[in-house]
């Protein structure tokens, strides 16, 4: 199986330098408004700011396969998880606050930024452009954490993401960065994707014409992955937070 995810990998590296560069025209979605927060970093693809909404909100923290890359805004992830929460008659709005390109540091710097409004869960989907570039795990670690207990700290839930890195970094770092998300889901008791191109690497017939992204046919079967991980954390996540100091 990881050699498939390699070979996908090893493409995607490509694309991230390229989407940061020479982002897609059409955005994959909206994101919030900003307070006074760090904005994107430079080069990269800014979400679009939504309506002003009193709706509950599930943001989508991640990079260019979050921010859906290469596809229409409505056939992104985060577009297919809302329109499956309206079929279902779920009240939330989904936020699309992915950046292609963006690191683990990346998310964090934006995070206040991202979390504007009644955030009820955060889709955390960080970390595969650290493993392309064979950035130190610990820091991926750090980043990702501080993410989840400043989530954690207003009750927001997380849906922790995992990724694969690259094989050229050696065994050890492979396995390291591998080990870090169940082991980080584990530790903050967050709902986990164990990965997120599961049965989409690999594939060149569910995946656009770069190979690395997936296609609209890609999205929906990522979009039903993490559905089944989801699904189960709304019920709960449409009681109001309980108040937590320091919380919004």
């Amino acid at each position: 199986m990881y050699r498939g995810i390699a070979v996908i990998l090893a493409m995607f590296a490509v694309a991230c330098g390229r989407d940061a560069a020479s982002p897609p025209a059409t955005p994959a979605a909206s994101a919030p408004a900003a307070p006074a927060a760090a904005p994107p970093p430079a080069g990269s693809v800014a979400p679009v700011t939504p309506a002003a909404s009193d709706r509950p909100r599930i943001v989508f923290l991640g990079d260019s396969l979050t921010a859906g890359y290469g596809l229409e805004q409505a056939q992104a992830v985060p577009a297919l998880i809302q329109a499956r929460l309206k079929k279902e008659g779920y009240p939330f709005e989904v936020v699309n606050a992915g950046v292609s390109g963006d690191t683990s540091a990346g998310g964090l710097s934006r995070l206040e930024w991202s979390l504007s409004g009644d955030v009820r869960i955060v889709v955390l989907e960080l970390g595969a452009n650290d493993g392309l570039r064979g950035l130190p795990v610990d820091a991926m670690r750090r980043n990702l954490e501080e993410v989840i207990t400043r989530a954690q700290a207003r009750g927001i839930a997380v849906l922790l993401v995992g990724m694969e890195a690259l094989p050229n970094y050696g065994a050890s770092y492979t396995s390291e960065f591998r080990e870090t998300f169940p082991s980080l889901a584990s530790k903050h008791k967050t709902a986990l994707m164990p990965f997120y191109l599961d049965g989409v690497a690999g594939k060149p017939e569910l995946n656009i014409a770069d190979g690395m992204h997936p296609n609209p046919a890609g999205a929906v079967i990522v979009a039903n992955n993490l559905w089944r991980t989801l699904e189960p954390m709304l019920k709960p996540a449409m009681q109001p937070p309980s108040q937590v100091s320091g919380s919004r």
